[in-house]
């Protein structure tokens, strides 16, 4: 999983207004996905929007409502759709850390979002309490997803991020090596010449550094009313 050193970055733009987020969920058929209606999602996106967890917040479906194999097809760069790489077909087994708790609801916000572009470098297993000691939860794989869908410039080449908040646990307990990431396809391999360019959805071994992924996080996650 080589890639060349991180170019500069522009700062990551802002959110759009959860209407605007919810209008675009709507636009790719998210609801449906999630079995909800697009007037439900619409009146969270106004509440949120006239409450103080909504400002700069990202609009978030519940992982059991809207999977990340369902989210990552939707993705699109230049016009090129989002993939699933061929050995991660598990991908929705990916399930959130011990300690991360989500909101009982189907959808929900996360406040303070950041691609973690100064962690590049570092490794998953060092990242992780890094993260926790300054008071931040990693993004799961689907809130990473949601982040491009609304904000495309999010992925950037040599600038990309993993969501280290979503791991595998095999059947004896222990943790599955991988850790899921979002970045952009060089075509190569088994991607696919046709795939370059594209926004992919892949992994990397958590004691491994990569010096083009920061490690995408949240100041929280909220429900209404918390």
């Amino acid at each position: 999983m080589s890639e060349t050193s991180p170019t500069a970055s522009a700062a990551v733009p802002a959110l759009p207004s959860p209407s605007a987020q919810a209008e675009r969920l709507i636009d790719l058929g998210v609801h449906e996905i999630a079995g909800l209606s697009a007037a439900g999602l619409r009146a969270f996106a106004e509440s949120a929007g006239a409450s103080p967890e909504g400002a700069g917040a990202l609009l978030a479906v519940h992982p059991d409502r809207a999977p990340a194999s369902a989210l990552a097809p939707l993705l699109r760069l230049d016009g090129r759709p989002g993939f699933v790489v061929t050995d991660m077909s598990d991908v929705d087994l990916f399930a959130p850390l011990d300690g991360i708790a989500l909101p009982d609801a189907p959808l929900y916000l996360l406040p303070g979002i950041d691609r973690g572009d100064h962690m590049a470098g570092w490794s998953p297993v060092e990242a992780l309490p890094a993260l926790a000691a300054r008071g931040r939860t990693p993004l799961l794989l689907t809130e990473g997803i949601h982040w491009v869908l609304q904000l495309p410039a999010v992925l950037e080449r040599n600038r990309c991020f993993m969501t280290i908040g979503s791991r595998l646990r095999k059947a004896d307990g222990a943790l599955d090596a991988r850790t899921p990431a979002i970045w952009i396809s060089n075509g190569t391999g088994r991607d696919g010449r046709e795939r370059r360019n594209a926004p992919k959805v892949g992994w990397c071994w958590a004691g491994n550094r990569h010096t083009w992924l920061g490690f995408a996080s949240a100041a929280d996650r909220r429900g209404l009313g918390r």
